[in-house]
């Protein structure tokens, strides 16, 4: 997969056009949709420009992916700074792609421009270019102040019409204030309800919901989403014969793919949420090993082959007793989350062990490189 990822990186930026703009498709085949100029793409297809430099430097931890693409990430941005209108867009974008709610087209497309700038930031910092790291962190505050003004209304916490792609994507780009960060989750949570917690976002809100829902601990509302057997979800695919994800919500006979991986990002879930395993550091040096039981689920076993070797996560609910048989590679080091919910005395290897420190419902250890067992037992 590095080798494809690199290949797909290096296919968008020889698609670049003369003034920046990254292309709808790579290569270029006309294809031009909700265009800022350039031909360009929309905001929203341009962002998977950075983003998969962004998850390549997470995964595989080589700088070389950012250092050869930062000046054509430059470009992009400065392209699509000189496109903004007060530091926001208005039709630029096709929205969140399948969403099933009206599309709030100038609240995504704005958003995007922000994920653009707060990106350039980060690569920035990694090759060490503090002034321009610090100019790109000043545009995102200056393009999330500017959404915040137009879209955010404080007494409900929510963006635009409140539907769950607007809360979500705001939610997952940083924009809401710190203060009002609540109340808009709790506008996100009431968006679902009245939804009877059926998704009705398209291929950006949806993956993004398992970001901003595994974020905040709240897999099981995820859960409950995931499992859902009726239209629109996952399961009613299943239940109507499909066995591979189509590329809409609702089956099409002759129009639509039917073998289509918009939808896959649930998989993503399995790992991230369910299973716990999250790079905390570039490559998985260092890791995040949180998983997060949910629903009426009693196992999950699964691994990540990362650069330094098999990452593993297999937990099991028995008779009240949660345990978590984790491995860590070698020239690793990890933080273990055991849910306290399950009871505040931890044992590992059949030895009590204490936290390093406790925080949003977990006992947290620091290890290195080993197999361990950790089991709650009780309280």
């Amino acid at each position: 997969m590095p080798l494809f990822y690199t290949k797909t990186v290096r296919d968008i930026a020889d698609a670049q056009r003369a003034q920046g703009g990254i292309t709808e498709t790579a290569p270029y085949v006309g294809i031009k949709d909700a265009s800022p100029g350039d031909d360009s793409g929309p905001l929203g297809f341009q962002a998977g420009f950075p983003y998969l430099v962004k998850k390549m430097y997470a995964h595989y931890g080589d700088r070389r992916i950012v250092e050869e693409n930062y000046p054509a990430l430059q470009k992009q941005l400065k392209f699509l700074s000189s496109r903004a209108r007060n530091h926001l867009f208005e039709t630029e974008d096709l929205g969140d792609h399948e969403s099933l709610d009206e599309r709030a087209i100038p609240l995504t497309a704005s958003v995007f421009y922000a994920l653009h700038a707060s990106m350039l930031a980060e690569f920035a910092a990694i090759l060490g270019k503090e002034a321009e790291a610090a100019e790109y962190a000043a545009l995102f505050e200056n393009i999330r102040r500017a959404i915040v003004d137009r879209f955010y209304q404080s007494a409900t916490g929510t963006f635009e019409k409140g539907t769950q792609t607007a809360q979500i994507i705001a939610l997952w780009a940083g924009i809401p204030e710190k203060a009002e960060e609540e109340k808009s989750v709790t506008a996100l949570v009431k968006a679902f309800e009245r939804k009877d917690w059926h998704l009705s976002t398209g291929i950006f809100g949806t993956k993004m919901m398992f970001d901003v829902l595994r974020e905040r601990d709240l897999n099981d509302m995820a859960y409950r989403i995931a499992d859902q057997r009726t239209f629109p979800g996952w399961g009613h695919m299943i239940e109507n014969g499909a066995t591979t994800l189509w590329e809409t919500w609702r089956y099409s006979d002759n129009t639509y793919s039917q073998n289509h991986p918009m939808f896959g990002s649930v998989g993503d879930w399995f790992y991230l949420s369910l299973l716990g395993i999250n790079p905390a550091a570039p490559g998985y040096r260092k890791i995040t090993l949180k998983p997060q039981p949910a629903g009426d689920l009693n196992f999950a076993k699964g691994d990540v082959l990362s650069p330094y070797g098999k990452i593993g996560s297999h937990w099991t609910i028995s008779n009240g007793v949660f345990t978590l048989r984790a491995e860590i590679p070698v020239n690793t080091t990890a933080e273990i989350h055991i849910p306290t919910r399950f009871g505040t005395v931890v044992k590992e290897s059949g030895k009590p062990v204490q936290p390093q420190r406790t925080e949003q419902g977990s006992a947290v250890f620091a290890v290195g490189s080993g197999s361990y067992v950790f089991e709650t037992a009780g309280r």
